[in-house]
């Protein structure tokens, strides 16, 4: 596949500039054009991949934003890009769109910049485009508090409602105690860059290094048309060298022998791509469809294995809907499986966002009620004798 990739505020820059660092890092070329758009100007500056002139500052002359940001607001965030709307198309127009077979858009739900001005983008390339537009956010932990969660639940609402996939990354199931906040996130995004990039990547190679069921973009859109929210598992294993692999056939192991433990090799990298911690925490069967893609040395991936792993997927997502197929990467030195089970409806901790963010709001509109009252209380004398000036 060939994306076009722009990440909306902070959290979605850095996703777009890691993963623009994975595939460089792994000799991939999947991110064919890349934008990233925030209203601080020092956010803006933090991205080490991305080329200054596909940086966009919005809100500038906001009266709230100023190239400060927009504090956590939502309302802020999506008020500046409509009335930046003009800026950000004419960047948009710089896009070779014949040259990509979709659109991903980045953001974090939890600030103000990515819940609230990564819908507004997004409605402006559904307007523009006729390619797929996908989404990809991050959720935000319950230990960031009520507001992150109430910008997550209204934004969801939108992303989902207006891409044609949301692929979901949930911070809580990522976070490891001891770190920092800072350190957490680096970790995540790095994470999430990989099973991005390995899946979306697969099927951009040349002839010359087609597998025998190799995966095709058209398959990775096919799967991601369902609409909904997503979810992505991933699970990698180091290969021993040839040398390695030489001695272990003239020490005498046979060859339909090695052959089974490649395949349960195979199959055990799909379940432990699916059991490990996926993005989004999900009961494997509320998907609608599922993908394997395997991506390593073409001499590494069974065939036994990939249809022992895509009957062993089909049981857990209770579908007949599953693909499977490689992504060869010759030079390789590590095998990998990425599992894209989409449409998924049972996510407790889209659940327990909305529940968050209803108590949250709840308490916004009592702390507002009883902050009026307080405010007439104190400017207001008790024998009502004063009369204001005007």
């Amino acid at each position: 596949m060939k994306l076009a990739t722009i990440g909306v505020g902070n959290a979605g820059s850095k996703l777009i500039d890691r993963m623009i660092e994975f595939e460089q890092d792994t000799g991939r070329n999947l991110c064919r054009h890349a934008l990233v758009i925030n209203t601080a100007r020092t956010d803006l500056a933090k991205p080490e991949h991305i080329p200054e002139s596909r940086r966009v500052l919005i809100g500038e002359t906001h009266k709230k934003a100023r190239g400060h940001g927009v504090g956590g607001d939502a309302e802020v965030g999506a008020e500046v890009a409509k009335t930046d709307i003009d800026e950000i198309r004419r960047v948009f127009d710089d896009v070779e769109i014949h040259e990509v077979d979709a659109i991903l858009v980045a953001a974090g739900l939890g600030g103000g910049t990515g819940s609230g001005a990564a819908p507004v983008v997004i409605d402006e390339l559904q307007k523009m485009y006729d390619e797929p537009v996908y989404g990809l956010g991050v959720l935000p932990g319950k230990y960031e508090g009520g507001r992150p969660a109430l910008n997550a639940a209204r934004s969801l609402q939108s992303f989902v409602n207006k891409v044609d996939n949301f692929i979901a990354f949930d911070n809580d199931a990522w976070r490891a105690r001891g770190q920092t906040i800072e350190q957490g996130y680096e970790e995540m995004n790095e994470e999430l860059a990989a099973r991005i990039v390995t899946l979306l990547a697969a099927g951009e190679v040349d002839e010359s290094d087609v597998g025998e069921n190799a995966m095709d973009s058209s398959d990775i859109m096919r799967t991601l048309d369902t609409g909904g929210v997503s979810s992505i598992g991933y699970a990698s294993t180091t290969l021993e060298t040839a040398e390695e692999g030489l001695l272990s056939r003239f020490d005498g192991a046979e060859e339909a022998e090695m052959e089974s433990t490649d395949a349960a090799k195979i199959k055990g990298l799909v379940r432990r791509a699916v059991n490990s911690r996926l993005t989004l925490p999900c009961e494997v069967s509320s998907a609608d469809r599922a993908l394997i893609v395997f991506a390593g040395p073409p001499a590494a991936i069974s065939r036994k294995g990939v249809e022992s792993a895509r009957e062993w997927l089909e049981n857990e997502a209770d579908t007949v809907d599953v693909l499977a197929g490689d992504d060869p990467r010759p030079e390789s030195a590590t095998l990998a499986a990425v599992v894209l089970l989409s449409n998924v409806t049972e996510t407790p901790r889209i659940k327990e966002i909305q529940n968050q963010a209803v108590d949250a709001q709840n308490k916004i509109q009592e702390q507002d009620a009883v902050r009026d009252e307080e405010i007439e209380s104190l400017i207001t004398d008790d024998d009502n004798d004063l009369d204001p000036i005007v």
